[in-house]
């Protein structure tokens, strides 16, 4: 038997539980808490925050409920991530067969890779994913809500909205495509201060308004790339949580910001 190319996991014991069903019950009880939002549609993207899960799960779980009526059709996530340890030019693909977390390996979509993987902007590192949290942490998730599904693993770096955008088109498909954009909004200002940065970036991405810039959100590149083809596309954004870990788990002197988005093809356009 062909041996098996794993990404091991990262930050498990850190950004979220080590131990399996610690983790798996974490998930269920956020999962739990969450009033599934009335969207005219089945998400096509998200836009979901990457810290740990005791600052930021909340606002993740908010994105991922709405995908529990969808496990039997999506097969596929797209999902991009910012850089925060290797820089990288363009849109980074792993060199392996399978990522890895306390619940089990997800598989990666070797054809979907193959496929992009002509375009210049996209690059292969195992450097820019070995310690990258910012995908890992969304696929305990996915492995809840979804189950059996092919990934699609993108680390971000310097691009711009129409070379994310024309990966992401590549890769679009249809109901069985989920695209996961990973990003946090503003760092470390002052509870009110983020506020108002935080909304402020809000109404941007709900008016589709880009280049959201670095400090407005971690994740801006890869927003960016949805945002420029939701005007393509006619995406519809939908807010559905906003806050941040001073109401979550963190004191007030210093927050990061926490948003969660879905973006649905609606019927009219």
């Amino acid at each position: 038997m062909q041996d098996v190319n794993i990404r091991p996991a990262a930050v498990a014991g850190a950004f979220y539980p080590g131990d399996t069903d610690t983790l798996s019950k974490m998930i269920d009880d956020m999962l739990a808490e969450v009033r599934p939002a009335d969207l005219p549609a089945a998400p096509k993207a998200l836009i979901v925050p990457h810290a740990g899960y005791i600052y930021s799960g909340p606002i993740a779980a908010s994105a991922y409920a709405l995908l529990k009526p969808l496990r039997e059709t999506t097969k596929r996530i797209v999902l991009l991530g910012p850089v925060h340890r290797v820089p990288v030019r363009g849109l980074a693909l792993p060199d392996a067969d399978a990522f890895t977390t306390p619940l089990g390996n997800v598989l990666l979509d070797k054809d979907a890779m193959q496929d992009i993987s002509g375009l210049t902007q996209v690059v292969i590192s195992d450097a820019a994913h070995a310690w990258e949290h910012s995908l890992e942490v969304h696929l305990p998730f996915l492995q809840k809500v979804i189950g059996d599904f092919r990934l699609v693993p993108l680390a971000v770096g310097d691009a711009s909205p129409e070379e994310v955008s024309e990966v992401l088109e590549h890769l679009w498909g249809g109901e069985e495509t989920l695209i996961v954009i990973s990003s946090d909004l503003s760092h470390y200002q002052p509870y009110d201060e983020a506020q108002l940065m935080d909304e402020a970036t809000v109404q941007n991405i709900l008016d589709l308004t880009y280049p959201s810039q670095h400090d407005q959100a971690c994740g801006a590149t890869p927003i960016n790339g949805l945002l420029h083809l939701s005007r393509k596309k006619g995406l519809q954004p939908h807010l559905l949580d906003l806050r941040n870990s001073g109401d979550t788990a963190g004191d007030k002197g210093q927050v990061v910001g926490y948003a969660a988005f879905a973006f649905t093809e609606d019927s009219d356009d």
